[in-house]
């Protein structure tokens, strides 16, 4: 080892330079991390490569999206280059390139240059940064090439033309090149490396041309930032614009900051305020005087002319300006290109045009390219570059073309690539991890596995509840008696998941692209899955009548009151007998005809009857909500043509299934959170802030109830009382209010989180997390792997491979739930976009499926917010145009626009004209006719016209259109239960008499003789007649609140 002195100039963030003198220990032995050395550095670049690629520092600082492309392998990034990026990239940049050398399948590593005492390079005086950064690449490149005894051929990459000339013939195996030649000679393939190159080079030589005007204040340095945050002058927050008013109106939400006499969102008015923060950013905030505080806009402003004065606006509010970016959180954005007439020249060969980003909440981006008459309507990738405080407009390049704008391909990959969702085919590698399926080399059981897994096959009946044509079948249940304990008769109930895990190890590459995903993604039309077809459509989903593996929690219950005597984890074996889809199941629930085997419709119905009901009792003696969500689902046909928008219906079996589901999670976040109490995995849903709940409570006062929300069980025990007998829709559209107001339930690492915040608002559990479907989401995976351990903890082995830390499983967390949301959104997006594409081709005149009956559920300053049961759909209805005129009535309910004036209340709005007075109240019924408002650049959106001030059709009809199917007593329910009991017990009594040999039970469900089916029944008709209000099962339809929790809770 040697050691000697490495002399640094860098620059504050203050703008001062500094020199900084640091001790340098030089080693011979630096690690290459190549399979064909000869010295054992470790294997992680491939030989198979035809070349070994080291970019410059000036390459991976300006040029970090090129090598970031999968088919570019064999890279070998310089320490000289990792921190020229720390230094004038920022940590971001940096971040993006440690997850680059982290990520196996880039194959690409870090070679600490600076250590190895023949390819270090102590820099000249005099010399410049730049030189001495590619000189330094160039000596590591030699040194690499001989320590691999000239195995593989070296290129260096770079930006510096006088590099290339004075290195490309100095050393026979080492080639020196520009990055756009390297592309043409080795990926001529890759066209669209080449573009991107193009594109960033074309940007950064513009970069230099803005004006020295400046447009903006400068943002203060980082060191005052801090400082300011912490004495409480400045507030810490994420940035979001709003994007009905996406020019004039942002809102700062504080976190991590010492200003404790806020208690809501800083405002953020007009773009000057904003100072070049972009929505998403992390921005520090300084309030202005309170006299110049504003409120928000009240007023409806999406696709209609802004109203003006201080009537549109509530009560002032905490008001502010960005005097800082403490990160910038750019992303991928589509942008449309501009009509010919609106592209500015700015040479022979590029035009400088300003782009509309599809979101309107980011602002215009400046590119300059080559082909912007070409690409006229198309969408446009592109990314930010700078925004200098000389510009109005920030800087950025294009990275791919997606398509035609208006084409089906092109706005579903619109929808993607706005919410940072990246779903490639899976690999040739990744699907090389998987275990043969085909139907020449069928899958088997592995005899190991049937010994160490507990086999359910010959004892339990096992069946799935799931969507009609589910195809992920990741959840079973099974039901059977027991023989009676101490305590009296017992049950056992399990829950079966899909142990995907045992095909996915830890580390893997499909693993690793699992956990990039996070989930499966589910779009109106498609859904990309989180796992292999092989697995997610096969092997891992638990079909009927095949063996697959499983994990399994079975609880041994008291008969009686479902108390619980012990629990057991573990790995088993099962095969489903029966594969009912939700419809059937409830057919089943209301006592239809359905064919399904006998013993089959008695244990369904002795868990869809008894242990829902009071498993959900115990979580609503805490205080657990039913609330309400929109959902429509867009009937296609073969062509993938939409034909209709049908909302989903809720059935009181969606209830069964996740209630038994939520009990299966709260149970093994129990067991998971006792033996990792600081390293495991939960959900927890944090209580909503008050200030949420105004717009409910206003609406429901507005109809003469009241909504306490001070907790999760004064809140449900409110919204159960909010009922108008004369219109169902009323209470529905108060839970969703409600659902409105709720906070995101979140993924958190335990010792991250002090245990009383563990709580679940919603489910009212003190612990909870997800278990129950691995197959769509990686937190289950990893739930599943901890509780392996345990299981091996428990029995004395400790875990086959070390725990993620605390830290790890926090960022693990924070990635999922980013990637938790980003899936929601576009399974919304995507619903609206079909939504449109429905009522684009139909004519709003004459086509009577463009007219509906809406309920008004928000009054705001020119119109008011309403729900379309017929499709599930909400928006905005306007009273007042962009020429000032008003809806008024007719006599015969209709309306016409006249000149009149507008006055907003509490729970209603009225017009005024020549014609008389017209009111809409909240909650009442209109007709409304819907279109399709196009938009070039951004989605298109439906827009409502009131019609009639009347319904469409009377509220008789909506009330029974919009009743859930099941939403019948109970006493009714457990006197169907019974009759169909008493029936199949008479038809079991005379079968038996008939067969002599094994009855049709045991021979299709293998069912052990003991109990027999004579107890068995008398069992089913016992508990069925047990008393449901002493189990605390309160009146009220079951509506889709628990699988609404269970699927996103």
């Amino acid at each position: 080892m040697i050691k000697t002195e490495k002399v640094l100039h860098l620059k504050s963030s203050r703008g001062r330079k500094v020199r900084v003198v640091r001790e340098h220990y030089l080693r011979e032995h630096v690690p290459c991390y190549s399979s064909l050395c000869q010295a054992q550095c470790g294997k992680v670049l491939s030989g198979e490569v035809t070349h070994y690629v080291m970019p410059d520092a000036g390459v991976a600082r300006d040029f970090m999206e090129i090598l970031e492309f999968r088919e570019i392998q064999g890279i070998v990034f310089t320490q000289t280059a990792c921190q020229a990026v720390q230094h004038s990239r920022g940590r971001r940049q940096y971040n993006r390139l440690r997850s680059l050398l982290k990520d196996p399948r880039h194959h690409c590593i870090l070679f600490a240059n600076e250590f190895q005492e023949y390819s270090y390079c102590p820099r000249e005086k005099g010399e410049p940064q730049d030189k001495w950064q590619t000189r330094c690449v160039y000596h590591a490149a030699v040194w690499y090439h001989d320590h691999l005894a000239g195995l593989k051929p070296v290129v260096m990459i770079t930006e510096d033309q006088t590099a290339v000339a004075e290195y490309s013939s100095l050393n026979c195996g080492v080639y020196v090149l520009c990055t756009q030649e390297y592309l043409q000679t080795f990926w001529p393939e890759l066209q669209a490396a080449l573009e991107l190159y193009c594109s960033i080079a074309q940007s950064l030589q513009e970069k230099g041309s803005e004006g020295t005007e400046r447009e903006y204040t400068e943002h203060l340095p980082a060191e005052v930032l801090e400082a300011g945050i912490k004495s409480g002058r400045y507030i810490q927050g994420t940035l979001n614009v709003n994007k009905h008013r996406a020019q004039h109106e942002a809102f700062v939400r504080f976190e991590g900051s010492s200003n404790k006499k806020l208690n809501s969102d800083v405002l953020v008015c007009g773009g000057k305020n904003r100072n070049r923060a972009v929505h998403g950013d992390m921005v520090a905030v300084e309030l202005l005087p309170k006299g110049e505080w504003r409120g928000r806009t009240t007023a409806l402003t999406e696709g209609q002319g802004e109203e003006k004065g201080d009537e549109t606006q509530s009560q002032p509010m905490a008001t502010g300006r960005v005097v800082g970016i403490l990160q910038r959180n750019w992303r991928d954005y589509v942008v449309t290109f501009p009509p010919k007439e609106e592209t500015q020249s700015q040479s022979r060969n590029s035009q400088r045009i300003l782009a509309t980003p599809w979101d309107q909440r980011i602002p215009k981006i400046r590119i300059s390219t080559q082909q912007a008459d070409k690409l006229q309507d198309h969408r446009v990738i592109v990314r930010l570059d700078s925004w200098d405080s000389t510009s109005l407009y920030p800087n950025g390049h294009s990275v791919r073309v997606l398509g035609r704008a208006g084409e089906l391909e092109t706005e579903v990959q619109t929808i993607l690539i706005e919410n940072c969702i990246h779903v490639p085919p899976f690999s040739e590698a990744q699907l090389g991890e998987m275990p043969v399926s085909s139907p020449e080399s069928p899958w088997s059981v592995d005899p190991a596995e049937v010994i160490t897994r507990r086999d359910l096959r010959q004892t339990h009946l096992v069946f799935s509840v799931d969507p009609r044509g589910c195809e992920d079948v990741d959840d079973t249940l099974s039901i059977r008696s027991l023989p009676p304990g101490p305590r009296g008769e017992r049950l056992e109930l399990g829950v079966h998941i899909a142990d995907v895990t045992h095909f996915v190890k830890e580390g893997s590459l499909t693993d690793l692209e699992a956990r990039a995903r996070a989930t499966t993604y589910y779009l109106a039309d498609r859904r990309y899955d989180m796992l292999p077809a092989v697995l997610s459509a096969d092997l891992c989903s638990l079909l009927g009548g095949v063996d697959r593996y499983a994990m399994s929690v079975m609880w041994d219950l008291d008969a009686q009151t479902l108390a619980v005597n012990k629990v057991w984890y573990g790995r088993t074996l099962i095969q489903s007998s029966y594969q009912l889809y939700y419809e059937l199941a409830q057919a089943l629930l209301n006592g239809e005809e359905a064919e399904v085997p006998e013993l089959g419709t008695i244990i369904v119905f002795l868990l869809i009857t008894v242990s829902p009901i009071q498993l959900r009792a115990q979580r609503d003696k805490g205080g657990a909500l039913e609330l309400e969500g929109v959902e429509v689902r867009a009937q296609l046909d073969e062509d993938r043509n939409i034909t209709a928008l049908v909302p989903r219906q809720p059935l009181e079996v969606h209830e069964t299934v996740a209630e038994c589901m939520i009990y299966a999670n709260h149970w093994v976040a129990r067991k998971i959170q006792e033996s990792f109490p600081q390293q495991a995995l939960l959900r927890h849903h944090p209580p909503p802030r008050q200030e949420f709940f105004n717009q409910l409570q206003d609406s429901a006062r507005a109809r003469g109830f009241t909504i306490d929300t001070r907790s999760n069980k004064a809140l449900a025990d409110s919204l159960d009382r909010a009922v108008d007998p004369r219109d169902p829709l009323v209470n529905r559209l108060l839970r969703v209010m409600a659902t409105m107001a709720m906070s995101n339930a979140l993924y958190f690492s335990t010792g991250a989180c002090p245990v009383d915040q563990y709580y679940h608002y919603g489910l009212a559990l003190d612990r909870y997390t997800h278990f129950t479907s691995p197959i769509r989401r990686y937190a289950d995976m990893i739930v599943h792997r901890l509780l392996t351990a345990a299981i091996a903890m428990e029995k004395g082995a400790g875990p086959a491979k070390a725990l993620a830390s605390n830290k790890e499983l926090e960022e693990m967390a924070q990635q999922i739930n980013n990637k938790n949301r980003a899936a929601q959104h576009a399974q919304k997006v995507s619903t609206e976009l079909f939504q449109c594409l429905y009522f684009r081709d139909k004519d709003p005149e004459t086509d009577e499926r463009c007219v509906a009956d809406a309920v008004i559920y928000t009054i705001r300053a020119n119109g008011m917010l309403v729900f379309i049961p017929q499709y599930g759909l909400k928006g905005a209805v306007y009273l007042k145009n962009r020429e000032g005129q008003v809806v008024s009535e007719r006599q015969d309910g209709g309306c016409d626009w006249q000149t009149g004036s507008l006055q907003r209340y509490l729970d209603h709005i009225t017009t005024t004209t020549a014609a008389g007075t017209s009111t809409f109240n909240l909650f009442q019924h209109i007709t409304v006719r819907i279109s399709v408002q196009l938009s070039r650049c951004h989605s298109d959106t439906i827009r409502l016209e009131v019609v009639s001030n009347r319904p469409h059709q009377a509220p008789e009809t909506q009330v029974q259109t919009s009743q859930p199917q099941g939403a019948r007593g109970r006493s009714q329910l457990v006197q169907e239960v019974v009759r169909q009991a008493e029936e199949a017990s008479q038809q079991a009594e005379e079968k038996r008499g008939r067969a002599s040999k094994l009855s049709t039970e045991e021979r299709e469900f293998r069912q052990s003789k003991c109990p027999n089916l004579y107890s068995l029944l008398e069992e089913v008709r016992e508990l069925a007649l047990l008393d449901l209000a002493a189990c605390g099962a309160g009146g009220g339809g079951l509506g889709a609140a628990a699988q609404a929790c269970a699927t996103s809770a």
